[in-house]
């Protein structure tokens, strides 16, 4: 029925919990309890009481299988209780499992995050806790309660219990064979499912780039195919149903024909009427329920079942040490795009120069005066476009910024701003041209070694659970707690980390405003090694005084700061500004872009809500 990966995970879930199922059997033979005795008092009843003339006899056998119900009804309250104990568990397991697998994926070298994860969480993780719930009390009912039916079938007149043992036994063998076609038509259904959902979401996430390429039919008929194959399995797994009435046929009702069809022959060879009638209240209320539970129960379910799991186990690995990401796709809330590097490099990042703590303006800006040092960034002939038709966001772009250099980046909304800093990052390759960091091409070099180099912070802060220390020390393990509350100061952070405890104080996430996941991610760059600092909006959530007190701090840091601007404050503070003005960046101090830039007297005229000064445009340098 199921692969050797899913057998092996069940029977390693069932033995880890052996004292649960312990339970749930004891419980569930308590259950099986009027299955056992029934037919016998029925048979009692008629035969004793009713058909003697003895009705308050009858009456006394029956009020024994009431009793009987009671306490099996009294028992089926702790079987739950006793499944709850088996189930839950598993469930956490897997579910660490699915969260465990995607953060290795999403934060490995190279890695992503895959839309298929959340499916897996939300879905098919509980399609298995909900169906192993199932298979456990099906399989357990049908073992008790077959079992005890068969017995007391025997008691009663052992003829009789051949007579229906063997059909029913031909109808779980049909059901049987049935499975592995049941499997695998299970199995192409949830892959069907996967890959429309995975169709969809990538429609949907690049819905832009796919009008702008004039693809939309193309990507309506991919989605549209992926519709027909996953109802085209529905299908298909809807008509295996009749496998199972097949066996229900056989197995359940062919019982109750032989008997009623025998009933005579056997009263004339002795059998009491009330033995008959005993018999069929044991196929009936036992054998037939129980065997149309484990049929629809492993059919439907246990078939969701082995084909879920395994589809977990195939894409999400046993849980171990999670590797520390390195700078990998700029996304929002991703830690990679804070420039950590892997636990390999740490060392190696550790005995650079910047090792020993934030580094210092002489370094850099003394090198930088020399000429003996290559340039911070280097973009060479650089053009970008997201889709071979869309309008390019950057044309042949050319830029120096020396190592030292404070640059800040404005322009309107969507103009390219922060596709510019993720292509200096090195987080996405240009179209056409060069990136060059400190002398390094982006192109071709490990995420590892650009961690070295630079480091980003997006507009989305990324916080850790764990202690406050360690989401500080993140991008620099090893520095000592006076250099991190030196950070701290001076980036304006005291309050926070008095509100929150210290050092050692445990954060939740989710309990922390934006902007306070903002200051935290600022003092992890301020303290990281790398030379270059690229804050991509990164302190937008911050006041104006909170923003202008990281931003000062940076700039005194050392190394070279590139500012995706918020505010003009932030064009203001820098030594030279780029602007997204038209087709091409133009670049200049601030007070030479009032002049030569119609876009930035415009946006300085927003930011600061007064009307922007005339000038006259001189052209472009």
């Amino acid at each position: 029925m199921s692969g050797p990966g899913v057998r092996r995970t069940t029977w390693a879930a069932l033995r880890a919990r052996r004292r649960a199922l312990g339970r749930l059997a004891a419980w569930s033979a308590v259950e099986a309890l009027p299955a056992l005795l029934g037919g016998a008092l029925v048979a009692r009843a008629v035969d004793r009481g009713f058909l003697a003339g003895q009705f308050g006899t009858g009456l006394a056998w029956l009020a024994g299988l009431a009793a009987a119900v009671l306490v099996g009804a009294a028992a089926s309250g702790r079987v739950y209780r006793s499944l709850g104990a088996v189930v839950e568990p598993f469930r956490d397991e897997l579910a660490a499992r699915v969260v465990w697998g995607a953060l290795r994926d999403a934060t490995r070298a190279g890695g992503r995050a895959d839309s298929a994860t959340v499916a897996r969480l939300t879905h098919q993780v509980e399609v298995v806790r909900d169906t192993f719930g199932g298979l456990l009390l099906v399989v357990r009912g049908f073992l008790f309660t077959a079992g005890a039916a068969l017995l007391g079938l025997f008691a009663l007149a052992p003829p009789l219990a051949g007579a229906v043992a063997a059909p029913l036994l031909v109808g779980l063998a049909v059901f049987a064979a049935s499975l592995p076609a049941m499997v695998a038509h299970q199995r192409a259904q949830v892959s069907a499912g996967e890959r429309l959902g995975r169709s969809a979401a990538s429609a949907l996430a690049g819905h832009r780039d796919v009008v702008a390429c004039g693809a939309q039919e193309r990507v309506v008929s991919d989605v549209d195919r992926r519709v027909r194959a996953q109802a085209d399995a529905e299908r298909t797994l809807a008509r295996m149903a009749a496998l199972r009435s097949l066996s229900l046929g056989v197995g359940g009702w062919l019982p109750v024909v032989v008997l009623v069809l025998a009933a005579p022959w056997l009263v004339r060879q002795g059998l009491s009427a009330g033995a008959v009638l005993g018999a069929l209240v044991y196929v009936t209320t036992g054998l037939q329920p129980a065997l149309h539970a484990v049929v629809q129960g492993v059919g439907g379910g246990g078939l969701r079942y082995a084909v879920t799991l395994d589809r977990i186990l195939r894409t999400s690995p046993p849980p171990g040490p999670i590797p520390l990401p390195s700078a990998g796709p700029a996304t929002d809330g991703d830690p990679a795009t804070d420039g950590a590097a892997d636990p390999a490099t740490r060392d190696d990042a550790a005995s650079s120069p910047l090792a020993a703590g934030p580094p210092t303006r002489t370094g850099p800006a003394r090198q930088a005066a020399s000429g003996s040092a290559p340039p911070a960034v280097a973009l060479r002939g650089l053009t970008f476009r997201y889709g071979p038709h869309a309008r390019p966001v950057l044309t042949d772009l050319t830029l120096t910024v020396a190592a030292g250099e404070h640059v800040a980046v404005v322009g309107p909304s969507g103009a390219g701003k922060s596709t510019l800093a993720a292509l200096v990052a090195g987080l996405v390759p240009p179209e056409s041209g060069t990136v060059h960091l400190a002398g390094v091409p982006t192109a071709g070099t490990a995420p590892q070694e650009l961690a070295r180099l630079r480091v980003l912070l997006p507009q989305e802060a990324y916080v850790r659970t764990g202690s406050l220390g360690d989401n500080l020390r993140y991008l620099h393990p090893g520095v000592d707690d006076a250099t991190v509350l030196a950070a701290v100061r001076t980036l304006g952070a005291g309050p926070l980390l008095s509100r929150l405890g210290g050092l050692d104080a445990d954060l939740d996430p989710a309990d922390l405003s934006a902007g306070e996941r903002q200051l935290v991610a600022a003092v992890r760059a301020y303290l990281a090694p790398a030379p270059l600092v690229i804050l991509d909006e990164a302190t937008c959530h911050l006041d104006p005084t909170l923003e202008a007190t990281v931003e000062h701090a940076f700039a005194r840091r050392g190394g070279t700061l590139v500012v995706i601007a918020h505010r003009i404050s932030s064009a203001t503070r820098a030594r030279r500004v780029v602007v997204f003005d038209g087709d091409r960046p133009l670049v200049g101090t601030h007070d030479d872009l009032l002049v030569r830039s119609p876009v930035y007297r415009e946006l300085v005229g927003h930011w600061e809500d007064v009307a922007p000064p005339a000038r006259v445009p001189l052209g472009r340098a």
